[in-house]
């Protein structure tokens, strides 16, 4: 009797079905939120895992909040320099806080055997994001679920609702229970 033809995204190896490895991204922000989706990831689909886990993270650019709160007491229609050194202190600050989260994420994937390779990008989280997933050509895209409320959403969007939508490559939400 032969063996049934193998299932969309197994492949048949020697008479035994061998799942395909899948190419996942997680995204991470400081949140709890994204280290609850590192981790659910790490526990629920490790062995799918096509090595290395990508972990994305996205800086924003450079805040201009910044330059119009120097700005204050300016006269109307002038914006004055912002200092070299605010600048230059504001990105190595920028810097240090990515530097210390991809490093909190490496021990995480560490701690459960996988290998990593973190990727950082500037611009807008969920713009950057779906442009992330089809360039590394992920066949998962992992986002946690920041649980905020309707009247949030609405005045701040949400990236993971965003990504959901507009992202060309499967997304998953994790929510955190709790």
């Amino acid at each position: 009797m032969a063996a049934p033809a193998p299932h969309e995204g197994q492949e048949q190896q020697g008479g035994h079905h061998q799942q395909r490895l899948q190419k996942v991204m997680v995204a991470v922000d400081e949140s709890e939120c994204s280290r609850h989706a590192l981790e659910w990831v790490l526990r629920n689909l490790a062995p799918t895992l096509a090595p290395p886990l990508l972990v994305l993270t996205v800086q924003p650019p450079f805040p201009l909040g910044y330059v119009s709160a120097a700005s204050f007491g300016a006269p109307l229609g002038t914006v004055p320099p912002v200092a070299p050194e605010l600048m230059k202190s504001m990105q190595e600050q920028q810097r240090q806080l990515t530097q210390a989260l991809l490093d909190k994420a490496r021990a995480i994937c560490a701690e459960h055997g996988v290998a990593v390779e973190t990727i950082v990008e500037v611009g807008d989280a969920k713009e950057v994001i779906c442009e992330a997933a089809e360039k590394k050509n992920v066949d998962l895209l992992v986002l946690g679920s920041h649980s905020r409320g309707p009247i949030q959403r609405l005045f701040l969007g949400s990236v993971s609702n965003y990504c959901v939508h507009h992202s060309k490559r499967p997304v998953l939400v994790v929510k955190n229970q709790g």
